[in-house]
């Protein structure tokens, strides 16, 4: 309801009503803007997040109500060389496939960040393995891992003659592993390479013509002004990539399952066996929720990596 007033001059003014009021009320708007993700968070995100803890702390079971256990399931998870598996290959896959995508993403988007004709199309292109479904990549490296119909297996057998029998990709375990690694590197790349060529755009072109009046080699260049100036997006897209990494769960388990003999289990295959799969639901997540160490410590180091670095250089510029 608004109310007339008259101004000092006479003229009748109309004041705005409590409604008109109470939208102009900024905490009011804020919290309004806010309400739909809020709520979005807290019905996705936020109850699975404390029922998953509250489980973990449970021996429920599919069909059946549990009860509050305390620490029993972390404590026989310590003692389960299966659990330790996991933890072992869970670290082994996303350090060495960490490594492999940062490498050769940060070599793409050196290439892609120089001027070439249809450097668009290409650089769209790059694109296509991170944009496809995992699960549609994941079949297609089951295919080309086949120990009867792999392409590669065939390429060496039959065209180049290297070898005398397929390759067993799958079959045992180190081999799986670093299978799946390859696979997880390939499909990763595109990521790494577009966020770093992002970083690229953003370095002053005459910095680099000033350090070559200077005489500066390719190296210096890379050394002294992509690397530290590439530095505070490199830990973001770092911290992503290992939590993607470590998290992984479909390409794994569309290609492998956690096989062979569960030699290639990650922390997040092996929640879902047991708690899925198996029906132990207090067990299997206890397995999800020992991810979050690991995870908190990734984050940690990536960023104290980055603080560090900035200290260091601002050291040097003293």
């Amino acid at each position: 309801m608004s109310v007339t007033t008259l101004s000092p001059r006479g003229i009748a003014l109309r004041q705005p009503g409590w409604l008109a009021r109470l939208f102009d009320y900024k905490p009011f708007l804020i919290v309004m803007c806010l309400a739909p993700a809020i709520g979005l968070l807290a019905v996705f995100l936020t109850y699975p997040l404390g029922l998953g803890v509250w489980l973990a702390f449970t021996d429920t079971t599919i069909g059946r109500r549990g009860i509050y256990v305390g620490l029993e399931n972390f404590q026989y998870l310590l003692s389960d060389p299966l659990w330790w598996g996991a933890v072992f290959y869970s670290v082994f896959y996303t350090a060495v496939a960490t490594f492999g995508k940062f490498a050769l993403g940060f070599w793409l988007a050196l290439l892609l960040n120089n001027h070439f004709p249809l450097k668009s199309l290409l650089r769209a292109i790059v694109l296509l393995p991170w944009i496809v479904p995992t699960v549609l990549s994941a079949l297609a490296f089951w295919w080309i891992y086949d120990p009867q119909f792999s392409i590669i297996s065939y390429l060496l057998v039959d065209v180049l003659h290297w070898r005398s029998t397929n390759i067993d990709f799958l079959g045992s375990a180190w081999p799986a592993r670093f299978s799946l690694i390859a696979a997880n590197v390939w499909r990763g790349i595109p990521f790494v390479a577009i966020s770093l060529l992002a970083g690229l755009q953003t370095i002053s072109p005459s910095l680099y013509e000033a350090a070559m009046l200077d005489g500066a080699s390719s190296w210096q260049r890379f050394r002294y002004i992509t690397f530290p100036m590439m530095m505070p997006i490199l830990a973001i897209v770092m911290t992503f990539s290992i939590i993607f990494t470590f998290t992984d769960f479909q390409l794994v388990y569309a290609i492998t399952r956690g096989g062979p003999v569960n030699s290639t289990h990650l922390l997040a295959t092996l929640a879902f066996q047991r708690g899925i799969a198996g029906g132990e639901l207090g067990e299997g997540a206890a397995i999800a929720v020992s991810m979050v160490p690991f995870l908190v410590f990734a984050t940690l180091f990536s960023y104290f990596g980055l603080a560090r670095r900035k200290w260091q250089q601002g050291e040097s510029d003293d």
